[in-house]
């Protein structure tokens, strides 16, 4: 197995440039994934790690090998779509081993590593079937396999499971996650759903118009992000925004009743906009208080969601994990700890520590 060293590599068409001088190294083994909005640059980074889109500067490594100019076939990657691309006159076993087939491989050895992958993807009971009468996960495991008898160096995979159910998603997803341990090997993973990237990735890479705006572990992007986009991004529901000013040393926040914090954090000087964020998990109810309107209570079962508005109209999430369902048009008050409050820069966005 190999990893992936991206060098300053930019892409454009025409006058347009869609990716800005990437650097970002993948370590051997390692699960790295790729998350961002549509139209960041996910697929095309992807796409240019694969060789299916030409790269307009910078250079690519696979292991010790500079692959930005050779041909797909040849960089050592197999990569897995957002569709099965599954041939429907084809049983599994003849879909997993057509690529072998092609470049010539004897029948014995395609026999032995189609019955091996199919082992690792607990196919062995569907390999006489056709795509038809199979369902949605088991054809995107049949595309993995495709890619699995081939022996790459590094997987690619381009949002495999956006066309899944949810259910189906959750499945995948650990048979995915359950597959990267079987084999070790190097992958590199499109999504746009954040919740894909927290439980899959080693290593999450945030790209936003064509630009990274962070890497790092999830753990690490969910507690400590470098600015608003990944705060916001990162985490499940998104990471209330309030208005705020510096004033007399501390963080006043109309939003919250006109509450003085006092952060510690280096705040900017004094009048300063700054934005103050405050993730849902970290809000509870207070029974004393009447800053926030309820405007909808989403009953989850285990935990709810109160959706809030607050005094200057912003508006606000709170996970809420009582039984009893509070109507819309309930004034509540909020409390939080302190030192789960994140505090960024209004004019940049970038995080005040």
């Amino acid at each position: 197995m190999s990893g992936v060293k991206l060098k300053k590599v930019i892409k454009q068409y025409g006058q347009a440039q869609v990716i800005h001088g990437v650097d970002l190294d993948v370590s051997d083994g390692e699960f790295c994934v790729f998350v961002g909005p549509s139209g960041c640059g996910k697929s095309t980074l992807l796409r240019m790690i694969a060789g299916l889109e030409e790269t307009t500067g910078g250079a690519i490594e696979i292991g010790a090998r500079d692959v930005t100019q050779i041909d797909p076939s040849e960089r050592g990657v197999a990569m897995v779509f957002q569709t099965y691309a599954l041939y429907p006159h084809m049983t599994v076993e003849e879909n997993m081993g057509f690529g072998l087939k092609m470049n010539g491989v004897p029948k014995a050895e395609i026999a032995q590593k189609v019955a091996q992958a199919a082992g690792i993807l607990r196919l062995e009971d569907f390999l006489k079937r056709k795509p038809k009468a199979l369902s949605g996960g088991q054809r995107q495991r049949v595309a993995i396999g495709r890619a699995i008898v081939r022996g790459p160096e590094v997987f690619l995979f381009d949002e495999p499971l956006s066309n899944l159910d949810a259910e189906l998603r959750v499945e995948m997803r650990v048979e995915i996650a359950r597959l990267h341990k079987e084999i070790g090997a190097t992958m590199i993973y499109v999504t746009h759903d954040q919740v894909e990237a927290m439980t899959l990735a080693d290593k999450i890479v945030v790209l936003r118009a064509g630009k990274i705006e962070q890497v790092g572990a999830p753990l690490d992007l969910y507690k400590n992000p470098d600015n608003k986009f990944v705060a916001g991004f990162i985490g499940s529901p998104a990471m209330n925004f309030l208005s705020a000013t510096v004033d007399g040393g501390k963080v006043r926040v109309p939003g919250l009743g006109d509450a003085h914090l006092d952060l510690p954090v280096s705040l900017p000087g004094e009048g300063s906009k700054v934005t103050l964020g405050l993730r849902p998990q970290h809000l509870s109810l207070d029974p004393n208080g009447a800053t926030h309107r309820v405007e909808m209570a989403e009953a989850l079962g285990g935990v709810s969601y109160l959706y809030l508005t607050g005094p200057t109209g912003e508006r606000m999430i709170v996970e809420y994990r009582d039984d009893v369902k509070l109507p819309t048009g309930t004034q509540v008050g909020l409390t939080f700890p302190i030192e789960a409050a994140m505090l960024f820069d209004t004019r940049t966005d970038q995080r005040i520590r």
